[in-house]
């Protein structure tokens, strides 16, 4: 079986890197020829744990190649993955499917026998319709299936995602679409794996539903944080007393400065615009929204509270920039309100991050970019912990207080234990936990 992945971003070339270790011949396609250049010469586009090995030894097999010629991949092709990318539209939010219907109209040109088309980027319910219909409109005698298959790759462990799935959702109603994504998830289905069969409408939404879930809870934990802090609770506590209920579940219960990432700001957005349009809105989401934003913008004010109500002519070291860690992914992270915030406030910004410094010097004017973990707490008024890298799980407190001009750390993802840091004579502050007045 032959398969082409159209799109080699980072779920396209996830999710084709992973099927080639299946054994299926797998040709990923992307319009950037330097992009394409750079993996022919085994350089990845992304970070992600793994990737490069597990593409090296795909490509030295012959299962998988590279190419920008998305006619020759698809017309020797049993499925054709759509992998494209589907950003916030400018304006009104909504999902953005000029790619897809771009590469829906350049795949029916290229269509040779019966093929299964196969969405694999997060689309709006009814993205398979107009799918089919612009296959339809250029080869009217093509024979094809439209297909929903939503991918839940979670950035910093997606290959282990693709191997080792919770389910796998398939939208079609066509026997033959059926007998294809069973061969092709076959090496999963001998693993028990959960297939879920459904029409393409509930595959399509159970993407969206899923990451909307996520985000609500996530949003809820944060603002619980804040009443924690008010009556003297202990959101940790609160947290794993909440997950130990099946009904809960322990993930996606962790307090910090709000969830970022390419997939839950864009997709609760372009959830409540369909729902908006579909007149059934959904007014919990909308407020995960809301929620969501007010946090971002409010860390930069628990560091200025850390320094007595003023940063002015100060210096933070910012430890971490990308939105989770083991990924460079910088889009919608928290650092991108907090450092402008801090900035506007006066102070002068020294930052590090282990994988995501070029892409945040894109994004991030007036800041000083360190060489590592010390470089950046070096001269320092302020430490801040954005992203929970494992590197700053361990801090020297010591060799710290001697680099510093004050001992102070603000700590947005709760990885010490107050009573600990303050022990080194450390200022500590962080979210939804009470605090000794040693501490604060």
């Amino acid at each position: 079986m032959q398969i082409a992945m159209i799109g080699a971003g980072y779920v396209g070339l996830v999710s084709g890197a992973c099927f080639s270790e299946f054994g299926i011949d797998v040709v990923c396609v992307d319009v950037d020829a330097a992009k394409i250049a750079r993996l022919d010469e085994g350089v990845m586009p992304i970070y992600e744990p793994g990737l490069d090995v597990l593409v090296a030894n795909n490509v030295s097999a012959g299962r998988l190649s590279f190419t920008t010629e998305l006619a020759t991949a698809v017309a020797g092709s049993d499925a054709v993955f759509i992998a494209v990318g589907t950003p916030s539209r400018r304006g009104d939010g909504h999902a953005d499917l000029s790619y897809v219907h771009a590469a829906s109209a350049q795949i029916a040109g290229a269509l040779d026998g019966y093929t299964v088309v196969i969405t694999k980027s997060t689309v709006p319910v009814g993205t398979g319709y107009d799918v089919e219909r612009i296959i339809r409109e250029n080869r009217p005698e093509a024979e094809f299936d439209v297909v929903s298959n939503p991918e839940f790759l979670r950035e910093g462990s997606a290959i282990e995602d693709f191997m080792r799935p919770d389910r796998i959702v398939i939208g079609t109603d066509s026997d033959a679409a059926k007998n294809v994504m069973h061969s092709l998830y076959r090496p999963l289905s001998l693993t028990e794996t959960p297939i879920l069969f459904t029409n393409r409408e509930t595959a399509e939404l159970i993407k969206y539903a899923t990451n909307a879930f996520l985000a609500t809870k996530i949003s809820f934990i944060n603002e619980l944080s804040n009443l924690c802090e008010k009556v003297g609770a202990d959101v940790r506590d609160v947290s794993k007393g909440m997950g130990l209920d099946g009904r809960i579940g322990r993930k996606f219960l962790h307090p910090g400065p709000g969830y970022g990432g390419s997939c839950f700001p864009k997709d609760t957005l372009a959830l409540v615009r369909t729902a908006k349009e579909a007149d059934a809105p959904i007014r919990i989401v909308e407020a995960v929204l809301d929620v969501n934003s007010d946090r971002k913008k409010a860390m930069a004010g628990r560091v200025i509270e850390s320094c007595s109500g003023s940063v002015s002519g100060k210096t933070i070291a910012i430890l971490g920039l990308t939105f989770k860690p083991n990924t460079d992914d910088m889009r919608e992270s928290p650092s991108l309100d907090i450092v402008p915030a801090l900035q506007d406030a006066g102070a002068r910004i020294r930052a590090f991050d282990p994988e995501g410094m070029e892409e945040a010097k894109k994004l991030l004017d007036g800041v000083f970019w360190c060489e590592d973990t010390y470089d950046a707490i070096d001269g320092s008024d302020v430490v801040v912990i954005v992203t929970e890298w494992n590197e700053f799980r361990n801090l020297d407190f010591a060799r710290m207080k001697e680099i510093m001009k004050t001992p102070i750390l603000v700590d947005l993802r709760n990885i010490y234990e107050p009573d600990q840091v303050t022990a080194t004579g450390f200022s500590y502050r962080c979210v939804g936990r009470p605090m000794s007045k040693a501490a604060i």
